[in-house]
């Protein structure tokens, strides 16, 4: 047989093998010198999921959509859910109440203060006395009014507020502002009965008090009087005994310079005199608003002196 045709046939041997193996899907190995391996895409290595290593053979395509994978979760289901925030409670919105203004002046209080306050009241028209160092009534009224102009609580008490508002607007009083000198009312003509001796001579009309020895006035001082229902008592008497810091037991009023000569109605100087003027009236007694003229006459008044009380 010829060589040709031997070669032929092998080659058309291995020609016909090889398309067997080709329709049959047997894997083609490279004969350089290596082992068959699986041909990756080096691209979705950066992509790779658990369970998706390199080694699987399973080829991921980078464009394709998240959802595509397994084990991928929508972006939103990786976010913890919302916790509403918590409303702040009632007491931490609202604004604490501002601290009540503290009293510095009430009813009943006594001294320099007070006068200053009347005489810085008197400088804007809203007290229209001499300051008397007495905060009765007509005190309270005052400061009440100026409250009510200044669009203040009207309360009447003296409280922070209204004191630094009244310093703001007035200025520091003098001497003769604290303690304006009183008018010397002539003494009017006195009775008969008080022309002789130590005598107390008190009138009615006139509402003064004139202490008189042997028919010479030696002092006058303003008085007033009970009221309709508790009215003093006309005519001659004597001071039966004297109490400098006498406190009504009737009453529970203090009673200083007390000089008593009918029963329990006695000479004696008056706070709320002092304070409020004529507008009130004693339970009886005669008061005496100036303090300082009272105390003098106390200590110069004997027991058995006479009182004359006339209209």
């Amino acid at each position: 047989m010829p060589r040709t045709s031997t070669r032929t046939g092998t080659r058309q041997s291995r020609t016909a093998a090889l398309r067997v193996a080709l329709a049959t899907g047997a894997v083609l190995a490279v004969t350089v010198g290596c082992s068959a391996q699986v041909v990756t895409d080096p691209a979705g290595a950066a992509d790779d999921k658990p369970g998706t290593g390199s080694g699987s053979g399973v080829r991921i395509d980078p464009a394709g959509p998240a959802s595509s994978s397994p084990s991928a979760e929508p972006a939103a289901a990786s976010k913890p859910p919302a916790t509403p925030s918590a409303k702040p409670s009632k007491s931490a919105t609202e604004k604490p109440a501002p601290p009540k203004p503290k009293t510095v002046l009430a009813s009943g209080a006594e001294g320099d203060q007070v006068r200053e306050l009347q005489a810085r009241l008197r400088q804007i028209a809203h007290f229209n006395r001499a300051p008397t160092g007495y905060y009765g009534s007509v005190t309270a009224t005052a400061v009440s009014s100026f409250q009510a102009k200044r669009g203040l609580p009207q309360t009447g008490t003296t409280d922070t507020v209204t004191w630094q508002k009244l310093l703001g607007m007035t200025k520091k009083p003098t001497a003769a502002q604290l303690r304006p000198p009183a008018a010397v009312k002539p003494a009017p003509k006195p009775d008969k009965r008080c022309l002789t001796g130590r005598v107390l001579c008190i009138s009615k009309n006139s509402r003064s008090l004139s202490w008189m020895i042997d028919g010479k006035v030696m002092s006058t001082m303003d008085v007033r009087f009970g009221s309709q229902y508790t009215p003093t008592r006309e005519g001659t008497f004597k001071v039966g005994w004297k109490s400098r810091d006498h406190v009504s037991t009737l009453y529970d009023t203090p009673m200083p310079y007390a000089m008593f000569f009918s029963g329990g109605q006695a000479v004696h100087y008056s706070a709320d005199f002092a304070a409020r003027g004529y507008s009130g009236a004693s339970h009886g007694c005669v008061n005496v608003r100036d303090e300082k003229k009272i105390a003098a006459l106390f200590d110069q008044v004997r027991t058995g002196d006479k009182v004359v009380v006339y209209k």
